[in-house]
């Protein structure tokens, strides 16, 4: 784990590096979904506690303090993130773990970072660092944070504890609190070029990769993650239901897709509205050229500002598309409202 820098984040590694003669109480790491990110931060912690730091600044993967990092024990180290993450990688193995996954196997595990959790570094902040050394607290994706959370991180950021630095993750920085961006150095992660993206997955034996990497916007771990998963024909039949918008369509298509998550059908939706949008100023298609015919014959029908207006009511839909009231009923608004720009 002590290198798990991607290649096209390799000029943001030795730019960061920088940084470490004065390091920040708390730093907000951002940019696009599917470029990891996370995998980046966690990198840069386990190096902030390695007892033999190599040369290019990447933990040397051997030492004690490495070994506990990436057991996910190491004392100096918390990690902060939403349930429904925890227990992909090992990270509750030890004292308890069989009754924390006992006890969540009755509910739904939860997709917000909660104040408790907030709250519990209290303790963790207010013990010795091993070794004299420091502490790293790990939070992703902050914009995950409920309000009651985002209060309580922000007022241990007004007053930060001593040799305690705070590296956030987020996908989407413009749902974070205000104050809780002024309280942090902010350092931006971009999308790899496309030929890089596409050349990293080629590496990784994706087929299609050239499709895989544009339906995900550019960011190649999502199209890693989308070529290896069995969700390519749900969006296919949401997609062909975009291709031939009707009632008919819209009531099904909702009926049918109403369990699959809500935030990839409205971002399928953004997309799609992205490359009409941009079919009738530059004549591309970003997103989904495998649906170019469909995707011209419904640009002609439109104009740039109903399409503007569209995704804006789209881009709203995204910020409560996590707790719809109902999920069908949620899918049927938006496609029948979807259908009414070509009434």
């Amino acid at each position: 784990m002590s290198n798990t820098v991607f290649p096209w984040l390799h000029d943001n590694w030795l730019q960061l590096q920088q940084l470490c003669t004065r390091l920040p109480h708390a730093i907000l790491f951002y940019g696009p979904e599917g470029i990891g990110k996370s995998a980046f931060v966690e990198s840069f912690a386990q190096s902030l506690l390695c007892e033999s730091v190599q040369s290019d600044g990447h933990a040397c993967g051997t030492c004690a303090s490495c070994g506990w990092f990436s057991q996910y024990n190491h004392p100096d180290y918390r990690r902060v993130r939403p349930e429904v993450l925890d227990g992909e990688d090992g990270s509750e193995e030890g004292d308890g773990a069989e009754e924390k996954k006992t006890a969540k196997a009755s509910k739904t595990p939860s997709k917000e970072i909660k104040i408790d959790q907030i709250r519990a570094l209290a303790d963790f902040m207010n013990v010795s660092t091993h070794r004299s050394g420091m502490r790293v607290v790990v939070l992703y994706p902050a914009e995950a944070l409920n309000t009651a959370a985002a209060n309580s991180l922000l007022k241990t950021l007004e007053e930060p504890p001593p040799n305690t630095i705070f590296l956030l993750v987020s996908n989407r920085i413009d749902r974070l609190l205000p104050t809780i961006l002024s309280r942090c150095r902010k350092f931006a992660l971009a999308l790899p070029s496309h030929d890089a993206g596409l050349a990293w997955l080629k590496q990784q034996n994706v087929k299609d990769a050239d499709v895989w990497l544009s339906e995900q916007g550019g960011a190649p771990l999502a199209a890693l993650n989308a070529a290896q998963g069995d969700g390519r024909e749900i969006m296919d039949e949401f997609l062909r239901a975009l291709g031939h918008p009707g009632i008919d369509v819209a009531l099904k298509t909702a009926e049918r897709l109403q369990k699959h998550p809500l935030t990839d059908l409205v971002g399928w939706l953004q997309r799609w509205l992205y490359d009409l949008l941009a079919l009738k100023s530059n004549g591309a298609v970003r997103y989904y050229p495998r649906y170019s015919k469909e995707l011209v014959t419904l640009a002609e029908r439109l104009d740039a500002v109903t399409l503007a207006t569209a995704l804006k009511s789209v881009n709203e839909r995204r910020a409560i598309a996590d707790h719809p009231l109902s999920a069908r009923l949620f899918i049927e608004e938006m496609l029948l409202e979807y259908y009414q720009l070509f009434v």
